[in-house]
């Protein structure tokens, strides 16, 4: 008998009982943050603007709103504030925007100064186009009418396992953090706050050495994502009828 053979007869012995009965359970994925969205007629409509923070807690804020409101998201990674600023009339589109709940900032922040001639002024160059960058932005999205809320950049590890993510920028979080809610503050926009809400339960919610969250934690922050939406939006407007 081929020597194969014998030791599969032997693995096949050593399993417990049953084994070769379990079920195979497929892993969960995610929800898909871009599944077309078919508004209902009279519900608000809401817009979520972000990175792929926002691409994670998309599908449980859209299920926490169901039947309060028509969430979409735009159709990709937000990217950093020069992408925004590249797409923000296609994302906008045509349509009416009851509340938009925006954010940009890790990708503006996420690069290596070391890299750089002069570390010291390449980083305070990028801060100022930050914020150039944003009150552009903040001030398009104010002319749509829509009820705005900014949403705080969340947490960046110190260490990052990814060698395309820059490590030691954790500190910067807070920095990006300062300048937006300043901007936010002049245009009087109110500000969920991710940040705070989630860094008391970091090394629960997000992933070892990585900026992204688990689904338990894309899942926590829609919680906070929702609450702060759902006291925006406008009533059901008399008449319309919500199916």
């Amino acid at each position: 008998m081929p020597r194969f053979v014998v030791l599969a007869i032997l693995f096949a012995l050593t399993l417990p009982a049953g084994w070769a009965q379990r079920p195979v359970v497929p892993r969960a994925l995610p929800p898909n943050p871009y599944a077309p969205v078919e508004d209902v007629a009279g519900l608000p409509r809401v817009l979520l603007i972000g990175d792929s923070i926002s691409e994670g807690y998309t599908a449980p804020v859209q299920k926490l709103l169901r039947g309060k409101a028509n969430v979409h998201r735009i159709p990709e990674n937000g990217g950093p504030t020069k992408n925004g600023l590249a797409k923000i009339e296609g994302w906008l589109g045509t349509g009416k925007w009851d509340v938009i709940h925006f954010n940009w900032g890790l990708h503006d922040l996420m690069f290596d100064p070391s890299t750089h001639p002069d570390p010291a002024q390449y980083e305070k160059d990028q801060l100022a186009l930050y914020e150039k960058n944003l009150r552009a932005l903040t001030a398009r999205l104010k002319q749509t009418g829509a009820k705005l809320i900014w949403a705080s950049s969340t947490p960046l590890p110190e260490i990052m396992s990814s060698p395309r993510t820059p490590s030691h920028r954790a500190s910067m979080v807070k920095v990006y953090n300062d300048v937006a809610a300043k901007i936010m503050a002049e245009n009087g926009i109110p500000i969920d706050d991710l940040n705070a809400y989630v860094t008391p339960v970091e090394d629960k919610m997000q992933k070892p050495h990585d900026v992204h969250f688990s689904v338990e934690g894309s899942e926590f922050l829609a919680l906070k994502v929702a609450e702060e939406i759902a006291k925006a939006l406008p009533p059901v407007r008399s008449g319309d009828t919500v199916k």
